[in-house]
Formats: structure tokens, sequence, C-alpha cells
């Protein structure tokens, strides 16, 4: 198996067609996207020069999921400040807050995994993981306002967000809780 420092290798040749080393088959972004899901470390890698193109292809997985489903896991106010911040001297300190942040709110959801296994036992209910609606509402209300106090906090002259914005801002929280109960829904019929 070909891998570079523990992690897989994937080959992007210039007709965008994507080869697992490890595994020697030609591969999809499908594929790879469930490659992450399964927590498999790989990097990417362009045939002809070498250089490393994961960021990029990741990306492209996203974009893929995103517009694919219709299901969109990025609201539009989220997309939209994370745009203004290239090119600005926060732009520095974002990915790592980000990461920071993914981090907590994956050590969260296990969390929540676990209280919602010691209330109802390892059920159905248990294993579809069907929350009650107002602890993913205040998760994701807690992780949206620790968001925003951080970015207060590296830029204090920022004006807060205008009516505009907050509007927007309630849009996609009712268009989450809108989603959550239509998952909710489907569950419930499971």
């Amino acid at each position: 198996m070909a891998k570079n420092d523990g992690q897989i290798v994937i080959k992007k040749y210039a007709n965008r067609r994507l080869y697992n080393t490890g595994t020697s088959t030609y591969v999809t972004l499908e594929d790879l996207a469930e490659m992450v899901k399964k927590g498999e470390d790989f990097t990417v890698q362009d045939a002809k020069s070498g250089d490393d193109i994961t960021h990029s292809v990741l990306t492209q997985i996203i974009f893929e999921q995103e517009s694919k489903t219709g299901n969109t896991l990025l609201p539009i106010s989220f997309l939209r400040q994370l745009i203004t911040y290239y090119g600005d001297q926060m732009q520095m300190v974002v990915p790592s807050f980000l990461e920071h942040s993914m981090r907590a709110f994956t050590e969260q959801q296990a969390q929540m995994r676990e209280q919602v296994t010691r209330a109802f036992g390892e059920t159905p209910i248990g294993k579809n993981l069907q929350l009650p609606m107002q602890m993913v509402e205040d998760q994701v209300r807690r992780n949206t306002e620790m968001f925003q106090q951080a970015m207060q906090m590296f830029s204090p002259f920022m004006t807060p967000p205008a009516k505009e914005s907050r509007k927007a801002e309630a849009k996609d929280i009712d268009e989450l809780k809108e989603q959550l109960r239509a998952l909710q829904n489907k569950l419930d019929n499971l």
C-alpha cells in the first residue's frame, strides 16, 4: 500500500481522474467523501507537478455535497461572513478558530449522543439519535454566539451586525429548525 507519512496518496491527473495509490484503483469525489467520513487520512497530489492539492479537492467535495442534495450545511450568512475575511487581517486567525470550533462541536456532539444513550438506552430511538429539538437549537445558538464573540474579540472595532444581517441570521436559524423538524419527522416514521 503506497502511503506518505501514514497517509494514503491520491493522484489527480490532467484528465481530472483520481487514482488511489493505496488500493491501486481510480476513485471519485464521492469515494473520497466516504473516506473522510470513515476517518481515513489521505493527501491529494497533482500527478504531474507533485503539488499538494488536498485543500482544493476537499473544497470541491464540499461544493458538490452542498449542491447535490439541496440540504445545505453552510448557511448563506456564514458563507458571506467567511468571504469577508479573505484578504482581511483576520484571515490568519479564522482557520485555527474554525478548526477549534469544529473540534469543540464534535466533542459536544459525542456528549449529546452519550446523554441520549443514557436517557433512552440502546433502543432504536437512541440509535437514530432523535435529539430533542431544543438541545440542537441551543447548541447551534451557543456555537453561533461563540463565533461572533470570538470574532469581536479579535476585531474590537467591528460593528455589530446590521439589522438586515440579523434578519438573515434569524432566517437561517429558522431554515435550520425546519430542516431539523423534517429530519425528526423522517426519523419518527422509521
